[in-house]
């Protein structure tokens, strides 16, 4: 059997979306010939802790370790955090205060000195680390998946060395993710950041991203192919849940991921307080469902549009639960960062969603790869980030529809977007690299 190194950050008992995609290309590997060997830290910065993911990984993969120091712990002091406090991406607030002059000065530091990530003290090492490993146990390709980043600088090196194909693998952007302008960089770690995005693209063997509009964008960087996998949903989680009907008490808006400062949808929650005003009997049925965590500035919002006694919060779920939550909604929201790069944003979220078969209302660009996937399919409704007459309305006729328990989707062509077809083509790529 053929074998490939997969170098990443995150893997369980860390939870999020960042390790899903792999753990599920892993699992499903060796049906299309390939074994998978994970290299990982063995004591990362975890957003969230999801043990239920470790069920995920077949008997026998092997998963080498080594440590990663992170400034963190320095970063918590200084900002003054608890050791126990987790790292939130997107700068996600859950209290409202006032960012200091330590804030501030760490946020500087973070964003000009740790470069391309806080990650970057794990690079010399690991490359240490492989370079003795693969010596002794060869392999065929090389795969870095990012974010962070700093796993496509200790694949590029060990390329270099040991000139074995290497596939760099995008979930997310780089120079043009939806906070790097939060990051206050200078004008030097701005060109720095430009400068190895653009190495990684130049000497990677093969490239994947995970949306149409990150391989366009991609392509004004340096023209070459790209292939888009994006990310998907797994059968197997949708079968095991044991979900078989909704709520019929309550018209459940379930949004599922981090409700960040970008994704706040004024318009929805506008419409909302019209409905909520309008009609008695939406108003009692309605329920906000947020399955994670949720910026304050998203909770003022809901207060000033008077809809915080509809908000029901939910921690971070394991993944396990948060399919069963997903089927128990009225309807699904998907939220898309309301920010430059929004057109290309396909959260992973989407594909899940897909999987549940309930309706779902998409806060997004109406000509973005996440409105794309939702049309084509036939799983929802697009809309803009300053419509609110037509959302409005799509959301009374859905509750209409709920109070006569008829409120269903007929979702087409979603098999595509299966994990197993995903590994399929992933696997296809790999042995391109080998012919």
């Amino acid at each position: 059997m053929k074998k490939v190194l997969i170098i990443t950050y995150y893997w369980p008992p860390s939870g999020g979306g960042g390790v899903q995609r792999w753990v599920k290309f892993v699992k499903y590997m060796r049906d299309f010939g390939w074994e998978p060997i994970v290299f990982t830290p063995e004591n990362p910065e975890r957003p969230a802790l999801d043990e239920s993911l470790l069920k995920e990984i077949p008997k026998g993969i092997t998963v080498l370790k080594n440590r990663v120091w992170e400034p963190y712990s320095y970063y918590k002091k200084l900002t003054g955090k608890k050791k126990s406090d987790q790292i939130q991406t997107a700068f996600l607030a859950e209290k409202k205060s006032t960012i200091n002059v330590f804030e501030n000065l760490a946020i500087w530091v973070r964003g000009n000195f740790f470069i391309p990530d806080a990650r970057k003290f794990w690079i010399k090492p690991s490359i240490q680390f492989l370079d003795t490993y693969l010596q002794n146990n060869p392999v065929d390709v090389i795969i870095s998946t990012g974010p962070p980043h700093s796993t496509h600088m200790i694949a590029a090196s060990l390329k270099r060395k040991l000139n074995i194909p290497w596939l760099a693998d995008f979930r997310d952007p780089w120079t043009n993710i939806d906070y790097y302008h939060e990051l206050r960089l200078s004008k030097w770690a701005d060109r720095k950041h430009h400068r190895l995005e653009k190495q990684v693209l130049k000497e990677a063997d093969d490239v994947i991203v995970i949306s149409p509009g990150m391989q366009r964008e991609f392509e004004t960087i340096v023209p070459r192919a790209y292939t888009v996998i994006p990310n998907g949903y797994d059968d197997e989680d949708a079968k095991q849940s044991g979900v078989t009907s909704q709520s019929k008490n309550k018209f459940s808006i379930t949004h599922v991921g981090s409700l960040t400062k970008t994704r706040n949808p004024e318009n929805l929650w506008q419409a909302l307080r019209e409905l909520v005003s309008e009609d008695a009997g939406f108003s009692k049925c309605l329920e906000i469902h947020n399955v994670g965590k949720i910026d304050f500035l998203a909770v003022e919002s809901l207060e000033k549009f008077q809809l915080k006694k509809y908000l029901r919060k939910t921690d971070y779920l394991p993944h396990d639960q948060v399919i069963v939550e997903q089927q128990k909604a009225s309807v699904l929201l998907l939220l898309v960062n309301d920010t430059p790069n929004a057109k290309l944003i396909l959260t992973g979220k989407i594909f899940e969603y897909l999987s549940s078969q309930r309706p779902i209302i998409c806060i997004a660009p109406e000509d973005g790869d996440a409105a794309s996937v939702i049309n084509s399919t036939n799983s929802g409704k697009v809309f803009g980030f300053q419509e609110v007459d037509s959302l409005k309305r799509y959301l009374f006729e859905s509750f209409q529809l709920f109070k006569h328990n008829k409120l269903h989707v007929t979702s087409i062509g979603v098999e595509k977007y299966e994990r197993k077809n995903l590994t399929y083509s992933m696997c296809s790529q790999l042995n391109k690299l080998i012919e």
